[in-house]
């Protein structure tokens, strides 16, 4: 029998196809870095290390495009004698990565700093060293289209938690065979978002993804079945979004085709961090948000003008509070861009309040699933950009 075609592909073995070949690019990036500083040195010129110049000055935000995007600002590095054991250390741990990728293996951020404890003199002193290292090659070879995780670099801190109409389809580490994971059937628990996100594939039927701020908050909706009476997805954030949750968030998004409702305290840190984040992404990370961003998030609450519509419990403004909120007006290009947040923080600022998640207690418990978010869910439009 003829081999099947391509499109005759099952849907597994086109997602193993596609994750060989990106580590085949990965590894091929690698070397193509590592040539050219091979090729410069026995020519007797001097190589260079370039990377994007990672600040919000070199940071544009195009509405159409839906996140903060790295500009064509480039921090170089030219091997000299000041450069040349940091010259060494990049190198030594882009050997690293290729090395995981070919052995399907991984490592965070501590492993590699103890991995480098056998490099001689090129070792670190200290995981700050080497941390900055790393971030350096991410930068690198962002400029591939390549990200951290798929250099096998793997974040310490583990993802947020999912509950609702979501089945996750993800394999066994060891023989390679499909494992799905209904998250419908934790009990009282809730599906924990590993480190790394790109193998998996998703079947649902839910009208939308709701991120939530607060554990607090994500357990109550999860508990009293919120995401069974709306045919939603739960994804708890913990504040500002891990990069797994992130991505998490974004490729279900995009492959299911569905919203992304944000649901977080009304302060100038859950708008103009948090919320922000998730969105459009952060100037530091700009040249990755392409990755780690959820364009289609949109912003359900709580808003200022809930604060007033629902007379909420709140408390004052900190100084730090009132600091962030004039910087995001007067700095942040997001903000800058959509009059609708510019309004909405000029209220806040005005208030002088700010107005937690759990505030919407005062009318009992189970009001904010009995009143508020099924009020607000029936004007999806409304929402904040």
């Amino acid at each position: 029998m003829a081999a099947r075609s391509k499109k005759g592909k099952s849907r597994k073995a086109r997602a193993s196809d596609l994750a060989e070949r990106r580590d085949q690019e990965t590894i091929g990036r690698i070397r193509e870095v590592a040539r050219d500083v091979h090729r410069k040195v026995t020519r007797g010129q001097k190589p260079e290390l370039k990377t994007p110049l990672r600040s919000l000055a070199n940071v544009r935000y195009d509405r159409k495009l839906g996140y903060f995007e790295i500009g064509r600002q480039r921090s170089v590095r030219t091997l000299s004698v000041n450069t040349v054991k940091t010259f060494a250390q990049t190198l030594k741990m882009m050997a690293l990565s290729k090395e995981m990728v070919e052995t399907d293996d991984f490592a965070t951020k501590r492993d590699a700093y103890y991995v480098t404890k056998n490099w001689g003199e090129a070792r670190f002193d200290e995981q700050a060293e080497s941390d900055a290292v790393m971030d350096d090659i991410e930068a690198m070879f962002s400029l591939h289209g390549l990200t951290r995780e798929q250099l096998r670099f793997y974040p310490d801190e583990h993802g947020g938690a999912v509950a609702g109409e979501l089945v996750v389809i993800d394999r066994d580490s060891e023989s390679g065979e499909e494992i799905e994971i209904d998250c419908t059937r934790f009990g009282s628990g809730a599906y924990s978002i590993p480190s790394s996100v790109e193998h998996l594939r998703f079947r649902t039927k839910a009208k939308f993804i709701m991120a939530i701020e607060t554990g607090g908050m994500f357990q109550r909706l999860a508990a009293h079945g919120f995401w069974k009476k709306t045919e939603s997805i739960l994804v708890s954030m913990s504040g500002v979004p891990t990069r797994s949750t992130r991505r998490f968030i974004r490729r279900l998004s995009d492959d299911v085709q569905i919203p992304v409702y944000a649901f977080v305290d009304c302060d100038p840190y859950g708008i103009a961090n948090i919320y922000r984040t998730l969105k459009v992404g952060s100037g530091n990370a700009a040249h990755v948000n392409r990755f780690f961003c959820v364009p289609r998030a949109s912003f359900l609450g709580v808003t200022p003008q809930d604060i007033i519509d629902y007379d909420l419990p709140t408390h004052p403004l900190k100084e730090v509070d009132i600091k962030r909120a004039r910087d995001a007006l007067k700095n942040d290009p997001f903000f800058a861009s959509h009059k609708e947040w510019q309004e909405a923080m000029e209220l806040l600022l005005k208030l002088g309040k700010r107005a937690e998640q759990q505030a919407f207690a005062k009318y009992g418990l189970d009001n904010v699933m009995t009143e508020y978010l099924p009020a607000k869910l029936k004007s999806p439009r409304a929402f904040l950009p």
